[in-house]
């Protein structure tokens, strides 16, 4: 019935039916929930609280007739005196002579329009004769194409609602309607279209809101079901006893946010399902002991271990600590592609036998010659970094092995449960006990000499310090330049005295592998680098971080470089030099001084960015809702999430209650598997 044509509809041709296709509009149902862009409200206010130059609106008594002018040709200025609140105001009308009639002295009149403060002038844009009515304090506005105006489309929604809105079925079932006082989908409808109080209006949208939500995640439940019940089993009996024994001879006591990402782990790794999760914790939260003792758990399963990560010189990095981890446990072998003739030869052949428990290295490992032996666990470290393909790559390595992805760069809970809904999120969001907090200053450019001086008193006492120069893509050549020429600056400031090292992304492995070596020996005592550190070494030593033209980093940019300092005892320090022009640009450098908690900094970054740039235009896929928001709407995300949860996991789908959901969701081809993969 609401697919008719809008052709059924009085008042609509065919060539308003042409403007409505090309506004995506072509039968009633569409019209019926193409919903306001936004809302004007007319709100009478008091004098004093008109603010210069806003839209307001103001009521008053007309004190004479008004004055009419020509000029040009079809154009008019008619002006007359209001009195509000016993003061006299003028108020202006362009382009509409016929007003001279219908306005007189005495009259109450109620203007919207520009206010002009210092004159006490209003240019009107609308007026009401008589007092403002509480129904037209509201004034939704649509999006139009073509001649369609704001007006005739009201027109043509109300005689759609009159004729149709009473038949719109409702698809939530009555115990969600009463549990959260949402209004029935065709009163909502009404209102989202007609409000008469601000009221209804807000009611409406908490339950487009709410239904909107709710239908997405009941889409990417039934996805993550569907994948689960397709893959086949990877059930891992490992050994609890040896895996606590692992645990208790670490040289350090595990969080109590650690341990509850562990059991969830855990438990997914003796499921008879495939894991597909993602493990977030903040730089230095503890992500990588927790990812140690799930590749032990694998290993004593009979199993082997993948870790995957960005850059060489981390994959090395985890190489050597993994090593000292599991010595008299497990044998850790590295593979990049700087692994060559013999020694790689070597390392394929243990790996196909299973003679290696545990291979790190780069996307080398995905390569068509690694052949491992029982692959049970793979875990890729800042998983954003690598391609679907690449991933899926890894995947397919092995007899369906396990998944973990891990990241260090916050993404904030609501686009975790969006962007990532087909997998499980665990969270470590505490910071092992005694560690210090980097303290963190926004500095002017014209203060750098003080930034030295303050950068010579830490190298007095014996710590390091990184130079962080920004690497823009469309211009590397320059960024190396900035950095070369920082790198002689700073020079002719710290040397002979201490040494000053050089990193950029155009160094051949082998060189930069030497310059971080260095670095984590204390050979260099000063590192000028552009961002390849950002996922780079463990540096105990190094107590400040000085970040050049910080503007130009996002906020979770910032903390992840933040991060490479504040690993050892010592207190440390981030400097942002920065003068940054924009509103944005300042606002961001307050927050960094004023907050250390990553994932509250990726809330923040994803108001100032939104969603599609937090993940970068093209690998986005955030949905796009009519009228929920996902930043502004985050709890009722979050609710819709656990609703969605527990009426797959019941099957209430099946319920005569929730018919109405069912059929939705058949009408958008859900139930196939094939959605939003």
């Amino acid at each position: 019935m609401f697919d008719q044509s809008l052709l059924n509809l009085s008042g609509v041709g065919e060539k308003l039916q042409e403007t409505f296709s090309e506004m995506g509009i072509e039968t009633i149902n569409d019209l019926l929930f193409y919903f306001p862009n936004r809302y004007d409200v007319y709100e009478v206010k008091p004098l004093s609280e008109l603010i210069h130059d806003d839209k307001v609106t103001i009521e008053g008594e007309v004190v004479h007739k008004p004055s009419l002018t020509f000029y040009g040709r079809k154009k008019s200025r008619l002006t007359f005196q209001v009195k509000v609140e016993n003061i006299v105001i003028k108020a202006v009308v362009f382009n509409r002579a016929f007003a001279k009639n219908q306005i007189n002295a005495g009259d109450t009149i109620t203007l919207t329009g520009k206010w002009d403060h210092h004159r006490l002038q209003i240019t009107v844009s609308n007026y009401i004769l008589g007092q403002m009515n509480q129904s037209s304090e509201i004034q939704p506005i649509y999006g139009l194409k073509g001649e369609l105006s704001n007006a005739k489309l009201r027109k043509i929604m109300r005689i759609a609602l009159n004729q149709y809105g009473s038949m719109v079925d409702e698809i939530l079932p009555t115990e969600y309607l009463n549990a959260y006082k949402l209004p029935s989908r065709s009163d909502a409808l009404v209102h989202m279209h007609f409000p008469e109080t601000h009221q209804q209006l807000k009611h409406a949208r908490r339950r487009f809101t709410y239904e909107e939500f709710l239908l997405f995640q009941l889409k990417i439940q039934l996805l993550r079901k569907h994948k689960r019940e397709a893959a086949a089993g990877n059930e891992q009996k490992f050994q609890a006893e040896k895996v606590e024994e692992f645990i208790d001879v670490l040289p350090f006591t595990l969080t109590n946010a650690q341990e509850k990402s562990l059991k969830e782990i855990l438990q997914d790794i003796k499921s008879p399902y495939r894991m597909n999760r993602l493990l977030q914790g903040d730089v230095g939260s503890g992500k990588t002991a927790v990812a140690a003792i799930s590749m032990y758990a694998s290993i004593t399963a009979g199993k082997q271990a993948a870790l995957m990560v960005p850059t060489e010189v981390l994959a090395e990095q985890h190489v050597g600590s993994l090593q000292k981890t599991f010595e008299g446990y497990a044998t850790v072998s590295l593979l990049t592609g700087s692994v060559k003739g013999k020694k790689r030869k070597e390392i394929l052949q243990k790996v196909a036998i299973g003679e290696i428990d545990i291979l790190v290295g780069t996307h080398a490992l995905i390569q068509d010659e690694v052949q491992f032996s029982n692959l049970g666990l793979v875990i890729v470290d800042e998983q954003h970094r690598f391609g679907v393909e690449q991933r899926r790559a890894l995947k397919d390595k092995g007899l369906n092995p396990d998944v973990l992805f891990m990241t260090a760069t916050p993404i904030p809970r609501t686009l975790a449960i969006t962007a990532f809904g087909d997998m499980d999120v665990s969270v470590i969001d505490e910071m092992p006990a005694g560690r210090k907090f980097v303290k963190t200053y926004w500095a002017k450019q014209n203060t750098f000499d003080r930034v030295i001086q303050f950068v010579l008193k830490e190298l007095k006492k014996g710590n390091q310090t990184y130079f962080i120069c920004p690497l823009i893509e469309e211009s590397d050549k320059l960024d190396i330049q900035n950095a070369i020429d920082l790198h002689q600056q700073l020079r002719s400031f710290f040397e002979p005295d201490f040494k000053v090292g050089l990193m950029h992304g155009r160094l051949s492995t082998v060189e930069k592998e030497q310059v971080m070596k260095n670095f984590a020996e204390n050979e260099i005592q000063v590192l000028v680098s552009t961002t390849v550190v950002e996922v780079g070494v463990n540096v105990p030593n190094a107590t400040v971080m000085v970040i050049y033209d910080a503007e130009r980093f996002g906020l979770s940019q910032l903390h992840q470089l933040r991060g490479r300092v504040g690993r050892g005892n010592a207190q440390s320090y981030c400097i942002l030099l920065a003068d940054p022009k924009s509103e944005i640009g300042k606002e961001r450098m307050r927050i960094m001084t004023e907050t250390t908690d990553g994932f509250a900094l990726s809330e923040q970054d994803l108001k100032l960015r939104g969603p599609g740039d937090f993940f970068g235009r093209k690998q986005s896929g955030m949905p796009e809702f009519k009228v929920a928001d996902m930043i502004h709407d985050y709890r009722a995300l979050e609710t819709a999430r656990k609703d969605a949860q527990v009426m797959i996991a019941e099957n209430r789908l099946a319920e005569e209650a929730y018919r109405g959901l069912k059929i939705k969701l058949e009408e958008e081809d859900v139930f196939s598997g094939q959605v939003l993969d």
